[in-house]
């Protein structure tokens, strides 16, 4: 049976569509991620950015990899059922984690987050992995946006640096270049959200979200989770997160002291 927190079909529209709206997937621990929030914006970790150009009103703030150091961070990861949900949505037996990522946009930051796949910033591989995006402030307009279907293109699409808009790589030529899915009508999920609730989607999906031109701050929390076919692959460049240090070889699974199995079928009851 799914996580109560799913139905069947959910799970069919993560397989098919990359993306689904899980409700109240943080619910009990908004309060806990706020203070851990703040925790890292009052110390920021070795790759937080500030991702305005000179000029631009606002504040965007982002970090990711601070799970181990934010103890609120890892309260969440392992006591929230997102690491059973991601079982359910993957169709793995066992669940790692990859890593945590924040960003806060505050009041009046008109700079929207590009369209971009995170699958190509990253050094794994495999059809099984899963975001969870989750405001810890109500959102309409700043709400996450994914292009459904979008895991599954031929190609992927170009990886760029958000301030500087250049390739992350030199092989352009392996990726199609970043398209603009509200003029080329695509399909573009996005939802009204709750603090808690939180957007599940693909590594694959081409996603991104327009600024807060609210009068409140919006923060959001995401986990990135991998499953039992995740690999380690080579990049032609330093990945986001490089993880540096890691000794992984091609084809190798994540290493597990690095990437903790957080959730395993085989020790859950039945």
């Amino acid at each position: 049976m799914p996580h109560p927190l799913l139905t069947q079909g959910d799970i069919d529209a993560f397989q098919r569509d990359g993306v689904i709206l899980v409700k109240g997937l943080f619910a009990d621990h908004v309060e806990t991620l706020r203070a851990g929030i703040a925790r890292n914006i009052d110390a920021p970790g070795p790759y937080a950015a500030e991702n305005l150009k000179s000029g631009e009103a606002g504040r965007f703030f982002d970090d990711y990899c601070n799970w181990t150091r934010i103890p609120e961070f890892e309260t969440a990861l392992r006591e929230s059922p997102a690491a059973a949900v991601a079982a359910d949505l993957m169709a793995t037996q066992r669940v790692q984690m990859f890593h945590d990522h924040i960003l806060v946009k505050e009041p009046g930051t008109s700079k929207a987050t590009p369209w971009h796949q995170d699958g190509p910033y990253y050094f794994v591989d495999g059809q099984q992995n899963v975001s969870f995006w989750s405001p810890l402030d109500p959102v309409t307009e700043a709400s996450l946006r994914c292009v459904a279907g979008s895991h599954k293109w031929a190609k992927p699409v170009l990886p760029t640096r958000w301030l500087a808009e250049e390739s992350f790589y030199p092989n352009e030529d392996d990726y199609m270049p970043v398209p603009d899915p509200d003029a080329e009508g695509m399909e573009i999920r996005e939802w009204a959200m709750e603090p808690g609730d939180a957007v599940a989607f693909n590594f694959g999906i081409l996603h991104g979200a327009r600024g807060n031109d609210s009068h409140q701050r919006r923060r959001a929390f995401s986990l990135r989770l991998v499953g039992d076919d995740a690999r380690y692959v080579e990049r032609p460049g330093p990945t986001s997160p490089p993880f540096p240090g890691h000794e992984m070889q091609p084809g190798q699974r994540l290493r597990e002291d690095w990437f903790p199995v957080i959730f395993d079928r085989r020790d859950s009851p039945v």
